[in-house]
């Protein structure tokens, strides 16, 4: 696994958020596998992204979940 630097980091962080926002504006979900295994990332670099992901899209009005909560989507209770 490669350590990417800070900014390396900042600049994958963007393009992922971006990436995600425009696959589906509706509900936007990042897996553990997603980010540890395929992008290969480090316990500290998921957390970032998921700060700075959080920050983000709560300051567009989403509503930010994390692992094992529960929330209503369409009418239907669904778990994160």
């Amino acid at each position: 696994m490669i350590k990417l630097t800070e900014q390396e980091l900042k600049r994958f962080i963007i393009s992922f958020i971006n990436k995600k926002e425009t696959e589906n504006k509706d509900i936007i979900k990042y897996s553990y596998y997603e980010l540890r295994v395929k992008a290969g990332l480090s316990e500290n670099e998921i957390n970032e992204l998921l700060r700075i992901s959080r920050d983000y899209f709560q300051n567009k009005n989403y509503n930010v979940y994390f692992t094992n909560a529960e929330y209503y989507y369409k009418g239907k209770k669904e778990k994160s």
